[in-house]
């Protein structure tokens, strides 16, 4: 088996388990408010960041290079989670997951001003059919904007900002300062904001908890797998499989059908996010690849990212694609 068909079949199973992690979040959010699903999530996230913080030997202390920079993700990644769990609790899977698609399109864009980078006629226009695909997802005018709507709008940008501001001091932080202080902002306003909206769980929904936990810990490791097997520029596509997964679960597990304009909406969507991921792979078409170097999901603080774990142990697949080893990225 060659080494990028190895990593695309991490990348599959990977995203195929946070599909699955999807249903969990949207099963619970029946019951609870996204709010306490986010806070035990993250909660059961601080044992990995805690063996993290032990084994890292690399100097220095846990105060950030670019505290203005780190605040600024630390919000987006609170903003992200929030948006998810909330959009995944009360929309359509598939709906869902079209709109959190439109991340790498709001990365091409923010990535202009935020790090230079020219992007040109095909690109804009990449974007701009992609942005349609989001309107004709939403359908306003036709259908009433919920605020599941404006949550998945919210997780789409704020992955968007957290991706590029990754992209732009990924470099010069540890990757457990990365990591750390999303997770302790979301415990802590979490768990501030969990005495409003607290319901008790019987046993097997903490049961679920666990679950998402794991899932999420297990398709997070497993992009770390891929992208330590195959290039960048075929590992990541795989995660518009969601797409199929998300249609899959949602018709089998809540009844949910994908009507025409999602499904056109979604083509769209994918069809622009693909284009750039191929124009930034040539090497000759963007000097940041940021799209290219969005290896996961919007960030929602509660699973291994992939860059700042590859910078931990050592390993970095950008040698593949032709980049140089000090630009790093999720």
């Amino acid at each position: 088996m060659s080494a990028n068909l190895r990593g695309a079949l991490f990348a599959l199973m990977a995203f195929g388990i946070f599909a699955t992690h999807d249903v969990f979040v949207k099963t619970l959010g029946a019951s609870y408010s996204p709010v306490q699903i986010l806070f035990f999530s993250v909660l059961l996230s601080f044992p990995l960041a805690t063996l993290m913080l032990m084994r890292d030997s690399s100097p220095g202390t846990l105060l950030p290079v670019h505290p203005w920079w780190m605040a600024l993700r630390t919000i987006a990644t609170v903003m992200t989670g929030l948006g998810a769990f909330l959009a995944f609790s009360v929309l359509p899977l598939t709906q869902t997951s079209a709109i959190l698609f439109a991340a790498p399109l709001l990365i091409t864009v923010l990535a202009i001003p935020m790090l230079g980078e020219t992007v040109r006629l095909r690109r804009w226009m990449a974007v701009i059919v992609g942005l349609g695909g989001v309107m004709v997802v939403l359908r306003p005018g036709a259908t009433e904007i919920g605020a599941g709507h404006v949550a998945a709008l919210t997780a789409a940008v704020g992955g968007a900002f957290n991706s590029v501001i990754v992209r732009k001091i990924g470099a010069d932080e540890r990757p457990v300062v990365m990591m750390l202080y999303p997770l302790v902002a979301n415990f802590v306003l979490l768990g501030a904001a969990l005495y409003f909206v607290y319901e008790p769980m019987p046993i097997e929904h903490l049961g679920l908890l666990a679950l998402i936990a794991i899932f999420a810990f297990t398709a997070g490791r497993l992009v770390i797998a891929a992208y330590q097997s195959g290039e960048a520029a075929i590992i990541a596509p795989m995660q518009y499989s969601q797409i199929i997964w998300a249609s899959f679960y949602g018709y089998q597990f809540f009844g949910e059908t994908i009507d025409q304009p999602t499904l056109i909406g979604s083509a769209l969507i994918i069809g622009s996010g693909l284009y750039i991921v191929l124009r930034e792979s040539t090497g000759t078409h963007s000097r940041t690849t940021p799209v290219l170097r969005t290896r996961s999901r919007p960030d929602t603080g509660t699973y291994l990212r992939v860059g700042p774990f590859l910078r931990f142990i050592g390993k970095h697949p950008d040698s593949r694609i032709g980049l140089a080893n000090t630009d790093r990225q999720e």
